[in-house]
C-alpha cells in the first residue's frame, strides 16, 4: 500500500512530547506504524483530520473503495481514553449511536472505523440545539453493558476524578478556592456512594460537540459519537460533560444559566437533575484544572470561574 506523509497537529505533538521519551519515540515511529497498518489492512491512506489530540487520525479507503478512518492512539496518558476500554465500548455499541468499529489491533493501539461527516460543532446549530442533538444520540447509545465487559465503573471514575482534582489543585498552587475543591470532592463521594451497577449503562464519557459527527448522506441529518472513554455508569455522567461546555453561554450569569441548562438536559433525557448538576460541577473543576495544566489558561480559568459561582449556592433547587 502507499507510504503516507504524516502531518501531526500541534496539539497532538505537544501532548505526546509531554510524555517525555515515550511520547517522542511514538512520534518518531508513527510514519512506519501507519505504513505497516496500511499494508496489513490493505488501505490507501489519505489526509489526516485536524483537531484530534489523543492520537493520529486519518482518512483512508479500503481496496473495495469504502471510506474509513484509521486511528492510531498515542501512548497512555492521564486524561486520555484508555484504548482497550474504547474498543470495548465500540464493540458493545455495535454502531448504535457510535461510529462502527471494523478492525482493531490493541498491540499497535490502532482502530479502523466508520467514516463520518462534519462535527456538530462545525454546523450551524445553537448551543441548545446542539444539546438536543447530543442527547438524542446519547439516548440511543445508552445500552446495557454485558457482564464480561472490562470497563471502568462510575464508582471507579468518581474516585479517580477526586484524586485527579486533589492532586492538580495542589500541583497548580490552589488555582481555585478551597470551597470549590471541597464541593467537588463531596460530590464525587456522593456519586460513588450512589453508584449501582444495575442502574448503569454504557456511557461515552466525553460526548461534546467535537465528538458528535454527522452520518454521511443522511437527510434529515443523523449523528454518531466517536472517541468513547467507555464506562459503565449512570446516564447523568454523560450529561455532566455538557454542563461544562459552551462556556461563553455560562459566564454572564453562571448560576442561573447553569440551573437552566441542567433542567433542560433533565427534560430532554428524563435523568435526575441532581446527578447532572453534581457531575457537571465535577467536570467543570477537573477539566478546568486539566486545561490549566496543559497551558490552556484562559479556558481553564473560565471553567473554574463558573465553578466558583456554582459552589457558592448551597441549594440549587433540585
Amino acid at each position: 500500500m502507499n507510504s503516507p506523509e504524516i502531518k501531526v497537529s500541534q496539539a497532538l505533538a505537544r501532548k505526546a512530547q509531554s510524555l517525555g521519551a515515550e511520547g517522542l519515540e511514538w512520534l518518531a515511529k508513527l510514519p512506519q506504524l501507519v505504513t505497516e497498518l496500511a499494508r496489513d489492512w490493505q488501505l490507501v491512506v489519505g489526509d489526516p483530520f485536524t483537531g484530534g489530540s489523543e492520537g493520529y487520525v486519518t482518512e483512508a479507503k479500503t481496496l473495495d473503495g469504502m471510506d474509513v478512518v484509521l486511528k492510531v492512539a498515542m501512548p497512555p496518558m492521564e486524561g486520555n481514553a484508555v484504548i482497550a476500554e474504547e474498543i470495548w465500548a465500540l464493540k458493545i455499541a455495535n454502531g448504535q449511536g457510535y461510529a462502527r468499529l471494523y478492525r482493531y489491533d490493541l498491540s499497535r493501539r490502532a482502530l479502523l472505523l466508520e467514516r463520518l461527516g462534519p462535527t456538530l460543532e462545525s454546523l450551524e446549530y445553537s448551543p441548545y440545539e446542539q444539546m438536543e442533538i447530543i442527547c438524542q444520540v446519547l439516548r440511543r447509545s445508552w445500552v446495557t453493558v454485558p457482564p464480561r465487559a472490562l470497563l471502568k465503573t462510575g464508582a471507579d471514575l468518581a474516585r479517580e476524578l477526586a484524586e485527579f482534582i486533589r492532586g492538580l489543585w495542589r500541583e497548580l498552587n490552589q488555582p481555585c478556592s478551597k470551597l470549590v475543591l471541597d464541593r467537588a470532592l463531596a460530590y464525587a463521594r456522593e456519586r460513588e456512594e450512589e453508584f449501582a451497577l444495575s442502574a448503569s449503562v454504557l456511557v461515552h464519557g466525553d460526548a461534546h460537540n467535537q465528538n458528535t459527527l454527522q452520518v454521511l448522506g443522511t437527510e434529515p441529518p443523523e449523528f454518531k459519537l466517536i472517541d468513547p472513554d467507555g464506562i459503565a455508569a449512570e446516564r447523568a455522567y454523560d450529561l455532566g460533560v455538557l454542563m461544562r461546555e459552551w462556556i461563553a453561554e455560562l459566564l454572564a450569569d453562571p448560576l442561573s444559566s447553569g440551573k437552566a441548562r441542567c433542567h433542560y438536559l433533565a427534560q430532554l433525557t428524563g435523568v435526575d437533575p441532581g446527578g447532572i448538576w453534581q457531575w457537571g460541577f465535577i467536570q467543570s473543576v477537573s477539566t478546568g484544572l486539566f486545561l490549566l495544566h496543559l497551558g490552556a489558561g484562559q479556558q481553564g480559568r473560565q471553567m473554574l470561574q463558573v465553578a466558583e459561582e456554582w459552589a457558592r449556592e448551597q441549594q440549587v433547587g433540585f
